[in-house]
């Protein structure tokens, strides 16, 4: 990838910056801890009270030993490892969700344990509306666990600025 940065110091990438990444991976993100205080504040938020996420007593009666985070709690946290992974991409003025594909919840995360996230760039495609699709290949690690937590595609679209896409 190129060496130029954006204001927050994180590295720029081009369009044939990527054209030349596809199938390659392109980032892994930091360890992030799931506490139970973060797994009960997805509970009130999503009002997903379900005993294995909120309850240690009942949960550690059950195969998973204790309470594990929700998986749609795994799912968020790609925004943040993509954030902190992945090179912005020159001329993008901002980037939404497009979908995903083939989500799969692999393994359960206990409360406690820490997770991170891997991305490869499985695909890239110019829209003639100049944005720019791309479809990221994650995995969610869980720190000492040899299944990940999760695997699926996640397509994005960046909306660029007027006149970046040749």
């Amino acid at each position: 990838m190129n060496d130029p940065t954006d204001q927050s110091g994180k590295p720029l990438a081009t369009l044939d910056d990527l054209r030349g990444a596809v199938g390659q991976e392109l980032g892994v993100s930091p360890w992030h801890e799931i506490s139970q205080q973060m797994i009960d504040a997805f509970a009130d938020v999503t009002k997903d009270h379900n005993f294995i996420h909120v309850d240690p007593e009942r949960a550690a009666a059950t195969p998973f030993g204790g309470t594990i985070a929700h998986g749609f709690l795994t799912l968020s946290m790609l925004s943040v490892f993509a954030y902190q992974s992945l090179a912005r991409l020159q001329g993008r003025k901002m980037g939404v969700n497009f979908g995903f594909e083939k989500v799969r919840f692999v393994s359960p995360v206990p409360s406690g344990k820490r997770i991170r996230g891997r991305f490869t760039l499985d695909h890239l495609k110019i829209r003639p509306s100049g944005y720019v699709e791309m479809t990221y290949g994650v995995t969610v690690e869980i720190e000492g666990v040899a299944k990940p937590a999760l695997t699926a595609e996640w397509k994005t679209i960046a909306i660029m600025e007027e006149g970046a896409v040749a």
